[in-house]
């Protein structure tokens, strides 16, 4: 019996180039879009690095806020890249701390759960993580232990972010649940990087012990033990640990003078004492003032 060959018409072999066209094309096009954001890190990093020097708030908000837009925007075109993921888990942490919480706490919630977010997408690209998970705090514990210097910074960022969200969140029963496995993460980084980002991990263990009630393992000691590490490291120019100390330790225990003592450090110490710092000590200063006005609520 004789096989018949069927030739394709004319238009399906267009139809069949055509596509692959337009597929190879697109691939080569996404292949380009992510090339192009890669040579934008630079960039982006650089600017965060100016935001930190800022002395202005005003103009540290604006621009901020253009930045995470831009990372944003960025991050379409290569959702997976680590670098800008922790730009924007940073940024968003940052903006909520600086100029969201004490202004509008819901706001603030849902910024520190944009940042918390970011940080989380670079950890389940572990499926380890991703699956543990699922599997409970026991499991989480096991795969976060296992994890190097190299994760520390999604690690902090995630766990910074979701105690910010915590913090303004005391009367919701899940919150309070969520600082179990905010902990792990916490303790993994105090273990492989206690110092990145100023020891700002210190302020979390001192803050954490300042406001859990003691039947819970609160510890007016432990607290400041913990800010008093993170003052050592910053030879006392990281001004965020003085209101950290004011607020979740002296007033706390009811120690006015300690707490007039933390603030007259803050109001009396240059925002510029470290370049890299400015921004950040001009926001402890904003803040140490609204604490002096609510010193008759605190005492």
């Amino acid at each position: 019996m004789e096989t018949k060959k069927i030739m394709a018409s004319p238009l399906a072999r267009w139809l069949h180039y055509g596509l692959t066209a337009l597929v190879f094309s697109a691939l080569i096009s996404c292949s380009m879009q992510k090339m192009l954001v890669r040579q934008m890190e630079p960039v982006v990093q650089n600017s965060a690095q100016a935001l930190y020097e800022e002395d202005d708030l005003q103009i540290a908000e604006q621009s901020l806020a253009s930045n995470l837009k831009l990372i944003d925007g960025l991050l379409k075109s290569d959702p997976q890249n680590e670098e800008l993921l922790l730009l924007a888990a940073q940024g968003y942490a940052g903006y909520a701390l600086a100029f969201a919480e004490d202004k509008d706490p819901q706001r603030a919630q849902k910024l520190y759960l944009r940042a918390r977010d970011y940080a989380l997408k670079i950890l389940r690209k572990d499926k380890r993580f991703k699956q543990a998970e699922q599997q409970g705090d026991l499991e989480l514990q096991r795969v976060v232990d296992q994890y190097g210097k190299n994760k520390s910074a999604a690690l902090f960022w995630a766990g910074f972010s979701w105690a910010g969200y915590a913090l303004l969140s005391m009367d919701d029963p899940q919150a309070l649940a969520d600082l179990a496995t905010i902990k792990i993460f916490m303790h993994r980084v105090e273990e492989i990087n206690p110092e990145y980002f100023h020891g700002a991990v210190w302020l979390f263990w001192g803050a954490y012990y300042g406001m859990i009630p003691g039947m819970l393992g609160g510890d007016p000691a432990k607290s400041l033990q913990y800010f008093e590490r993170n003052i050592r490291l910053n030879h006392g120019n990281f001004l965020l640990a003085y209101v950290y100390a004011a607020r979740f330790y002296a007033a706390k225990i009811l120690n006015e003078k300690k707490f007039d003592e933390y603030l007259d450090h803050i109001e009396k110490t240059p925002s510029d004492i470290e370049k890299k710092l400015t921004f950040l000590n001009r926001v402890a200063k904003q803040k140490a003032r609204l604490l002096k006005q609510q010193k008759g609520e605190l005492f």
